[in-house]
């Protein structure tokens, strides 16, 4: 739906990379790497996201280094429509809300980093219903047509590995109020 309304293709993958995560940062060379396009292509966009204000820069060495600015006003709103664009609205809505006794839901895997993926990674941290979990996982892939990949820890196994277990790349879903 998104390649609809934004027919950039690097623009909508500049979107994905910063909005949907904001500790997500960047540089042009990682960028271009990464999407596989040129660094000019990549620059005019990211010029156009700073100049509204989308995206802050800040100099390291000679390179310069991208991040999502929250305090935009259209930010939460970019946010927003990159969850439901994902499916992980969908995910929040169909299977966290539902678990019991839950602590935090972390994103990880590439979509994390911004990085379109048909396979949408979870980690689960709380006591919860296993089986309950399976049934609300598959009910909710054919709504976002992604598969899940989950893995849960109770909440003395995460405090005690989370430096092991959680990837650099992380974003924190969902946590308890």
């Amino acid at each position: 739906m998104l390649e609809t309304l934004i027919s950039s293709k690097t623009r909508l993958k500049l979107i994905l990379k910063f909005f949907l995560n904001n500790s997500t940062t960047a540089y042009l060379r990682g960028l271009e790497e990464e999407f596989g396009e040129s660094s000019n292509a990549i620059r005019v966009e990211l010029n156009k996201f700073e100049e509204a204000g989308l995206l802050n820069s800040e100099a390291e060495g000679n390179k310069k280094l991208y991040k999502a600015n929250t305090k935009h006003p259209f930010y939460k709103d970019l946010h927003n429509i990159l969850l439901k664009y994902t499916g992980l609205d969908q995910i929040i809505d169909n299977v966290i809300s539902r678990l019991g006794d839950l602590d935090k839901v972390y994103l990880v895997g590439k979509l994390s980093r911004g990085i379109e993926s048909p396979i949408i990674d979870l980690l689960f941290v709380g006591d919860i219903d296993r089986d309950y979990l399976v049934k609300l996982i598959n009910k909710a892939e054919p709504l976002i047509h992604k598969k899940i990949k989950y893995v849960v820890f109770s909440q003395e196994e995460f405090k005690e590995l989370k430096k092991e277990i959680l990837p650099k790349e992380n974003y924190l879903l969902w946590t308890k109020k």
